[in-house]
């Protein structure tokens, strides 16, 4: 039997200043592993495939506009800015008013920019159920508490959030609120576990280096998955756009930022640091600086050498000690 849904769209909430960063840069393009916490978001909501996601700015708008489109050219993403914060559940109706209005009815799946560890099989899990049970919204929990991630029903979170808007009592709405309108009117509402690491949200410099921590082990257990041994899991610093090939070997120490592409069993010795480079297959390094470089297939490249940038040793050569 076949089980018809309504579409799915995505509505993620990037207005927040950060103030406690103390920064001038917008907090949803603070780098998490080399990538803006906001893309992150970005790419674990695409994951769900929805028809369209709207991204809610604030601070800085034109700044976190011109980031993600640059950066995610591929998915269709129309922004709408929130210029006062009176809430998640502003940020919501805001979101909602940007998504097509032809629709007759859908799930929105309503994300906070603020969570860079939320993987994508979980907002598929989360959108899954919500679909199947048919309640009107199933929220996110982690240890027991509520996270910034929700699926609602659009036709009934509309006239929810409009209510909320109608009071006079000045204070902010989160999308809880939302929730409680839609229970107290009759509607079910349901919950679905995450596990509390994807639930952490970053709000000041101390988050963020426990998400760029996370991070940074996830994407290392997922390269030595992939076929590449490393040597000691907590000192290796790998950007998520990173490209390794099998048998390739990282030594302690190492840094691979950027658009680096690593060839299959090049060896990458101790306190080597590479941003933008390739190397080719079988080569090896030794404690080498580089940026934009490009090292050949079984070159050798020795210890504590800076290679300038545009730099390119030719395949089988050998460069230092």
């Amino acid at each position: 039997m076949t089980t018809d849904f309504l579409p799915l769209s995505a509505v993620v909430m990037a207005a927040g200043r950060g103030a406690r960063m103390r920064s001038g840069r917008p907090k949803p393009l603070h780098d998490v592993c080399g990538r803006a916490m906001l893309l992150h978001v970005i790419d674990a909501v695409a994951a769900v495939n929805p028809r369209q996601i709207t991204v809610v700015v604030g601070f800085g708008a034109e700044e976190v506009a011109k980031h993600v489109t640059e950066e995610a050219f591929d998915l269709r993403i129309d922004f709408v800015e929130q210029p006062v914060q009176r809430g998640t559940a502003d940020a919501a109706a805001l979101g909602l008013s940007a998504l097509d209005s032809d629709v007759d009815d859908e799930d929105v799946l309503v994300v906070s920019a603020d969570m860079p560890l939320i993987q994508g099989q979980t907002l598929r899990g989360l959108a899954a159920q919500h679909r199947l049970s048919g309640t009107a919204a199933t929220v996110a929990t982690a240890a027991e508490e509520n996270a910034e991630v929700f699926c609602f029903r659009r036709g009934l979170l509309s006239p929810a959030l409009r209510r909320l808007a109608a009071s006079d009592s000045g204070r902010e709405y989160s999308l809880a609120d939302a929730v409680a309108v839609l229970t107290s009117a009759g509607h079910d509402a349901g919950s679905f576990a995450i596990a509390e690491a994807e639930a952490q949200g970053v709000d000041d410099r101390e988050q963020l280096a426990f998400a760029e921590a996370e991070m940074r082990q996830r994407i290392n257990r997922n390269w030595m998955v992939a076929g590449v041994r490393i040597m000691a899991l907590h000192s290796a610093y790998i950007d998520v756009s990173v490209k390794l090939a099998p048998d390739v070997v990282i030594h302690p120490g190492v840094v691979l930022r950027g658009q680096t592409v690593i060839g299959e069993g090049a060896v990458i010795g101790p306190h080597t640091h590479l941003v933008d480079c390739v190397v080719g297959p079988r080569a090896v390094l030794e404690a080498v600086s580089a940026t934009d470089a490009e090292i050949g297939a079984d070159a050798h490249v020795g210890s504590y050498i800076t290679l300038e940038p545009g730099a390119q040793i030719p395949p089988a050569s050998t460069q230092g000690d």
